[in-house]
């Protein structure tokens, strides 16, 4: 891509009502803008490093046996008053009318939709385990709106839907959804704590979930984690518990601040009973469905990237999720001329992505603030200095020292990054 080209203007202030590093810098390197409060627009980079994280997602779902659908935002109020959520759900649904007069929600998420599809394609025990996900907008009637990404009204989620026979093979899913979760935010570049939590309004009484949590110093959730072990579970566990020492190695628990970035619930038969949803046994009984429900918010998960992600120039992205593996800046000369040609060639000959900063009313500085501030893993620089010695410039995003790499040697430096 040719920066000249780029759907994108950089900013040197942050906006006034940005409280948070992410909010602040994804505004500022043109990832995303606001269009009101609680709702974004992506813009191309913004919308590049979206993709490459529903890629991965996609990816580890699929690799668990998970089928990808796509459910109607638009939601009867019917299926709501099944399992009594249309009044009693927090926080308070969009609700709106139809020129029948008819009643929809906008859907903040999908058990009561998802049930109701099943219901029609589930008989016997041999149509069990059904695992299915999806990716979609949300719609969250929320009080507040804070942290740019952290907090919206309008946002993407993955969920993951699972039937099961029994409780065993529930139970067994959920531990794989659990490793799956793992090296989703490992392949995004974040370190996760796996902390017990409360079902809140989507589960029956008592049931497990956990939340995977990103150690920072703006998340709005609190939990109470050991140094010594990781353990982790909320507060309001916690106090039910009346536990303030690790159960594990009998530490004293600390309240860190946290951002979730992944919810997993056992459902057990909450939304099966709402809907009669039952299959026959091998033994010819009547049973109810067991289900699951996993969660991750996507502009969430790539606000806390850069939460964790970055410097006082500006964003750091782990290569897997970048918008481009490359930034390559020529500075002026002839000679560099045809040599950055070549080279950005020869990057998307090799399938590396690259953005080709050919701008040429930008001063060198502006350049290198601009690439510091959009955080692209690898810069390469190449000037006139550099080329006497048949020499380019890298740089690591996450690394102060720069390298020359002779030119004749790019092929393997290209290899490692393919």
């Amino acid at each position: 891509m040719r920066q000249s080209l780029l759907f994108c203007k950089t900013k040197k202030e942050s906006p006034k009502t940005a409280e948070t590093v992410s909010h602040r810098l994804l505004i500022r390197a043109d990832f995303i803008d606001q269009l009101a409060s609680g709702i974004y627009s992506f813009l191309p980079l913004g919308y590049k490093v979206l993709k490459k994280i529903e890629k991965i997602i996609r990816e580890e779902m699929e690799r668990i046996g998970g089928q990808e659908l796509f459910l109607p935002t638009l939601q009867p109020k019917e299926i709501w008053k099944k399992t009594n959520r249309w009044e009693k759900m927090q926080p308070p649904l969009f609700k709106l009318k139809d020129r029948h007069k008819k009643e929809f929600a906008l859907g903040p998420t999908h058990e009561e939709v998802i049930t109701k599809l099943a219901k029609g394609r589930i008989q016997s025990y041999k149509d069990l385990p059904i695992l299915l996900f999806q990716i979609q907008n949300k719609f969250r009637n929320e009080l507040r709106f804070t942290g740019g990404l952290l907090r919206t009204r309008e946002f993407l989620m993955k969920d993951l839907y699972s039937f099961h026979k029994d409780e065993k093979e529930s139970e067994n899913y959920f531990k794989k959804v659990l490793r799956a979760y793992d090296k989703i935010f490992r392949r995004c570049g974040l370190k996760t704590i796996k902390s017990e939590a409360s079902g809140e309004a989507f589960t029956e009484k008592g049931a497990r979930t956990y939340e995977f949590q990103v150690q920072t110093e703006v998340g709005e959730d609190r939990i109470m984690f050991c140094k010594k072990c990781k353990f982790a579970r909320s507060p309001e566990i916690a106090k039910a518990k009346d536990e303030g020492l690790c159960p594990n190695c009998k530490r004293k628990l600390e309240k860190i601040n946290t951002i979730e970035i992944g919810h997993c619930f056992n459902l057990g038969k909450k939304y099966s009973k709402a809907f009669n949803l039952y299959f026959v046994d091998g033994d010819g009984k009547r049973k109810l469905v067991t289900m699951g429900c996993y969660g991750i918010g996507l502009g969430r998960l790539m606000a806390s990237i850069v939460e964790v992600h970055h410097d006082e120039k500006g964003i750091s992205w782990p290569i897997g999720v970048a918008p481009f593996q490359v930034h390559l800046i020529p500075l002026l000369g002839k000679k560099v001329n045809s040599q950055v040609k070549r080279l950005y060639r020869d990057f998307q000959a090799k399938g590396i992505e690259v953005l080709f900063d050919d701008r040429a009313d930008i001063t060198p500085g502006e350049k290198f603030a601009d690439a510091d501030l959009i955080g692209i893993p690898f810069r390469i620089v190449v000037s006139e200095k550099t080329l006497k010695r048949n020499s380019i410039e890298v740089k690591k995003r996450s690394e102060e020292k720069t390298k020359l790499i002779r030119i004749k040697q790019l092929p393997r430096f290209l290899n490692n990054l393919c």
